[in-house]
Order: structure tokens, then C-alpha cells, then sequence
């Protein structure tokens, strides 16, 4: 693996993270949200990694033929993003315009606690990745250096 590679995945993993940090922040602005344009309350969403696989030799091989290249994508990626199946929260407030009969608002499945805790998750993350790119270039650098 070459230095270029870890910096790679490093930056796949900081893609990854922002885009979570992302869905999260616009979960906590929906917070009260109780009509969207489908005419629902806002459905927390969330957003699934997956590992970007190494490809084979002989893959590897025809790329480095075809493009003189070995920079290959490897880490992590989005697969998707889905919507929290969690029920809605009912809370009771006849004067709302989108309560029930019996005076209840079905109100977003969004926790701010539990977003705000995945905030920080990903925060540590990104923040990790990012140590990694420097610890990269500091090694980068003091090769270079050896060499002098």
C-alpha cells in the first residue's frame, strides 16, 4: 500500500462522515416538522457505510494496463440513505392545524439526544480520519528527509 492510498481512504472515510453529519443536521432542523410535502410528519433519516471491496489481481492488472494507474478507490462509501420505520411520536395539542379528532399530533421519530450523540460519533471520525492524513504526511515527509 502506498502513501497515496492511505490518504485515499482516509478521504473516502471524511466524504462519508460530512455526508452523515449532513442527513444528521438536517434530522435535528426537522425536529418539529409535522407536514412535508408527502403530507407526513419528517421520517428521520440514516445513512448506511459500506466497505469499498479491493479489487482482484487480475482487475488490478487490467486497470494498471488500460490507465498506467494503480490509484484505486478503497474504503468506505455510502450505499444509501433510509428512512427510520420507527413510529411517530404522539403528543397531545388540540390547537395544532395537523391534530387528530381526539387532539394528537403525530410529531417526527427524531430523538435530538440520539442525533446529537451521532453527532459526535461522527465528529471523532472525521476528526480521526484527518489525523490520519497528517500522520501520512509526516511520514511522507520525514522519507524525503532520510534521503537529504
Amino acid at each position: 500500500m502506498g502513501i497515496f492510498n492511505s490518504i485515499n481512504m482516509s478521504a473516502t472515510g471524511l466524504t462519508a462522515e460530512r455526508t452523515r453529519m449532513d442527513i444528521i443536521s438536517k434530522n435535528i432542523a426537522n425536529a418539529n416538522t409535522t407536514r412535508t410535502s408527502s403530507g407526513t410528519p419528517y421520517r428521520r433519516q440514516m445513512v448506511v457505510f459500506e466497505e469499498s471491496k479491493n479489487k482482484s489481481f487480475a482487475e488490478h492488472l487490467s486497470n494498471f494496463t488500460k490507465s498506467r494507474s494503480l490509484m484505486e478507490k478503497n474504503g468506505v462509501k455510502i450505499s444509501e440513505i433510509v428512512e427510520d420505520k420507527s413510529p411517530f411520536k404522539k403528543v397531545y395539542d388540540p390547537g395544532h392545524p395537523d391534530a387528530d379528532k381526539a387532539g394528537y399530533v403525530n410529531m417526527p421519530n427524531v430523538d435530538i439526544v440520539k442525533e446529537m450523540v451521532d453527532m459526535i460519533t461522527a465528529t471523532r471520525s472525521y476528526e480521526a480520519n484527518i489525523t490520519s492524513i497528517d500522520s501520512s504526511k509526516s511520514m511522507a515527509m520525514k522519507a524525503i528527509n532520510i534521503g537529504k
